[in-house]
């Protein structure tokens, strides 16, 4: 700053000033003499005030600079929350694949005993399926062993009645 206070800088609004103009001399004798006048430095801006100016412009950068950054961590924080929750769904869907992959593991050992448990449930149905025509075969045996014990019992009472007739007469 020391630096700066030591160099002249014009102000930026403002236009440094030019010399004036040659003034015609003051005798009009001799047209080849000009006056010399004293050369004039454009007024000394303050510097203070150009030094405050730069540092709010600066400060006012900066800030939006910072805010700028700020903003992108956040966004990349809410990137990176949103990462993990994708990852956690997948972590999840891997251990549902693998939990599937041993319950296919488990579905395979167990086929062997499933094709069992078919076959004797094969087995059972023809078993039920058997016991049903015996037991409509049994019904219709034993209608005959009726039918047929009414019979007999008729013939043997036609022969009891044939006897004691034949006792009668006896």
């Amino acid at each position: 700053m020391a630096e700066m206070e030591g160099r002249e800088k014009p102000q930026l609004d403002e236009q440094p000033v030019a010399p004036p103009a040659p003034q015609p001399p003051a005798s009009q004798d001799d047209p080849t003499v000009e006056t010399a006048e004293e050369a004039v430095e454009p007024p000394e801006a303050d510097i203070n005030e150009l030094c405050k100016d730069m540092f709010n412009k600066m400060s006012c950068y900066l800030t939006g600079e910072l805010l700028a950054t700020c903003e992108d961590y956040k966004l990349l924080e809410n990137m990176n929350k949103l990462t993990c929750l994708k990852y956690m769904e997948i972590k999840d869907i891997s251990e549902n694949i693998r939990n599937l992959k041993d319950l296919n593991k488990t579905y395979a050992s167990l086929q062997p005993y499933l094709e069992q448990i078919n076959q004797i449930e094969e087995q059972v149905a023809s078993l039920e399926n058997a016991a049903y025509k015996l037991d409509a075969y049994s019904k219709r045996l034993e209608a005959k062993f009726k039918k047929l014990e009414k019979r007999v019992h008729l013939v043997l009472q036609r022969v009891l009645r044939c006897q004691r007739r034949r006792n009668k007469y006896k």
